[in-house]
């Protein structure tokens, strides 16, 4: 099996609206690049919604399957945090977060009917947004003498890689995300310029 060289995300925010017998389901999808961000955002909707019934969520980051996180928020168990994160992963996504808001109309729906209105107002905040495909990252910190910085700007930009801290004086170190399939052209080339020291961060 051929390892991945890209991961599915989106860049910006969709939002949606379901609802069913007097209940109304707000739905909003977000990029996310890490737990502390989820929940800023998650905290921005619930000030924006202080007086809904629940706050259900789930999101899905980086690419080893291993960090997500699903919450009922006083739903019945499984009824709302696993559909939305079902349709995370049925789109095979990462770096994604969920939120549906509910406003409580006042007739149950039962479990079945909870587990549809979630599912589907998470469906319908993902069809809001465009899917695009991102280089799988290495992270490298890269330090180097400050006579270097245009051959090392030049790698860079050549090979896609994304800049993520820079820190410019004399001597210089930036962090930057390496694209995995690009991985060893990018070390080769920083190799050959001797002022360059690359460590796998």
């Amino acid at each position: 099996m051929e390892a991945k060289t890209f991961y599915t995300t989106i860049e910006k925010m969709g939002t949606a609206e379901f609802r069913d017998r007097g209940s109304k389901f707000l739905g909003f999808a977000f990029p996310i690049h890490s737990v502390e961000s989820f929940k800023e955002r998650l905290n921005e909707i619930k000030k924006e919604h202080p007086k809904a019934n629940h706050h259900c969520f789930a999101y899905r980051l980086g690419l080893d399957g291993n960090n997500f996180r699903v919450n009922d928020d006083g739903e019945p168990s499984g009824s709302a945090g696993k559909p939305i994160l079902g349709q995370i992963d049925s789109k095979e996504l990462t770096n994604v977060g969920v939120v549906v808001v509910r406003y409580f109309g006042g007739t149950l729906l039962g479990v079945p009917g909870l587990i549809n209105a979630y599912k589907t107002t998470a469906v319908l905040a993902l069809q809001t947004v465009p899917f695009v495909q991102k280089p799988i990252e290495v992270i490298y910190r890269v330090q180097f003498d400050y006579t270097s910085m245009n051959e090392v700007m030049m790698i860079i930009k050549q090979f896609n890689c994304s800049i993520i801290q820079q820190d410019i004086q004399l001597f210089c170190l930036f962090t930057i995300g390496v694209p995995v399939n690009r991985l060893e052209e990018v070390l080769y080339k920083l190799k050959e310029l001797h002022t360059v020291e690359t460590v796998r961060a």
